[in-house]
């Protein structure tokens, strides 16, 4: 008796794989090449990191620019710079990499978290003006996943208190607010070279500022205070060594002269996919203000978990069978609920800053509700820039077949 044939499985909706583009090639080497060649790979005047500085500039007009080692450490070095006191507040976004907090953290501040816009996932301006207290020095605007926070109202609401408004540009290579590039608008821009961001040299970062007060001795922050401009070598202060090298920005000046190219793709790419999904039951798109460039670092959206039969992770699954490059969900909880925040385990299981009465700041009684729906519904897509209109087709084609095949 033969055996009946077993039915053939279907081809996933998006029957190739996600198109990744070749990062590094001739410019990157060229400057290597030329690199190796130096009598000493030291950042301070060394040709690449000057390069660097130059390069960045044609994007970033900004006056004074320090390179280091990494996003976190450009953060780190502008929240420095601001000379904290013990127990000062700065605000920040629970939707963010740790990176965001680690300085203020080091610096004994306190890191504040205030609340989310549902649709632009960035800080709602309304939440950040709740938050100001008597020891608020700073806001710090993490423009999530490409899209740009309210610089407008921020800095109004930053000028109107006297703060001062640093920009986390790490995800938003290329994005814009009303037409002017993220890290113009506020006090300190802060970038990141981290081998997972738009351009990348592994890692690295750039600090920059036009403030007359904290951009002359802005280099001090980030290389143990010394002063390379007159050649001291005796600190005043304390400071880290965050200083970046020319292999590193050797490669990240030959990544810079790219970026306009790949900003330009995917913001095409996610312009594209919202009007493939608009319309995808129980689907809520991201927004993106009137004017503004939203860079995609990646493609975030929400569901109403309600409309659908099965949970987010099942949906997911779904999506990933047919071949869409997605995740449920982001990072797994907001940062407060970390638990080196619950535990305030900071420094030695203590952390000295509330010990000592100068917070009464208790990270198990925050409560961002947005940011925390946000985590709990949303979806991410992912997006590089060596994916073709044909491809992003495929993605929206398998991604609104599978909603309404689940949707109640």
């Amino acid at each position: 008796m033969s055996t009946p044939a077993a039915s053939p499985v279907p081809s996933p909706i998006v029957d190739e794989p996600l198109p990744l583009p070749q990062r590094w090639g001739d410019a990157e080497l060229t400057r290597l090449t030329a690199m190796v060649r130096q009598p000493s790979l030291f950042y301070w005047k060394g040709p690449q990191t000057t390069a660097l500085v130059e390069e960045f500039r044609r994007h970033y007009p900004l006056k004074y620019c320090h390179p280091c080692s990494s996003g976190t450490a450009s953060l780190h070095i502008a929240v420095s710079a601001l000379r904290l006191r013990p127990g000062d507040e700065v605000i920040v976004a629970p939707i963010t990499d740790m990176g965001s907090v680690i300085g203020i953290l080091f610096q004994q501040g306190v890191p504040v978290f205030a609340d989310l816009d549902p649709r632009t996932y960035q800080l709602d301006p309304a939440a950040v003006r709740r938050a100001i207290t008597a020891k608020t020095r700073a806001i710090m605007a993490v423009h999530l996943a490409g899209n740009a926070c309210d610089l407008t109202a921020l800095s109004a609401i930053a000028k109107e208190h006297s703060l001062i408004l640093i920009e986390d540009c790490a995800q938003s290579w290329g994005a814009k607010h009303r037409g002017t590039p993220v890290g113009l608008v506020g006090d300190f821009a802060c970038f990141s070279f981290n081998d997972f961001k738009h351009i990348a040299c592994g890692d690295g970062g750039m600090v920059a500022t036009n403030s007359e007060v904290y951009g002359p001795g802005l280099s001090k922050w980030g290389d143990k205070s010394y002063d390379r401009v007159t050649g001291g070598r005796d600190p005043e202060e304390l400071a880290p060594n965050y200083r970046i090298s020319e292999p590193q920005s050797a490669v990240a000046t030959a990544q810079l002269t790219k970026l306009n190219a790949i900003v330009a793709r995917r913001n095409r790419t996610g312009e594209l996919l919202t009007s493939l999904l608009a319309g995808a039951p129980g689907v809520l798109l991201p927004v993106v203000a009137k004017g503004d460039t939203h860079s995609y670092w990646f493609y975030m959206l929400r569901l109403e978990l309600a409309r659908f039969r099965v949970p987010r992770a099942d949906l997911a699954a779904a999506l990933t069978a047919e071949g869409v490059a997605c995740g449920a969900g982001y990072i797994p909880r907001p940062v407060y609920q970390y638990p080196v925040f619950r535990n305030h385990n900071f420094f030695g299981g203590a952390w000295p800053v509330r010990d000592a009465g100068l917070t009464k700041m208790d990270y198990r009684a925050v409560s961002c509700p947005v940011a925390e729906a946000i985590l709990t519904d949303c979806l991410t897509l992912r997006i590089t820039e060596a994916m073709t209109d044909a491809y992003v087709e495929k993605v929206g084609r398998a991604f609104t077949t599978v909603v309404k095949r689940l949707a109640k």
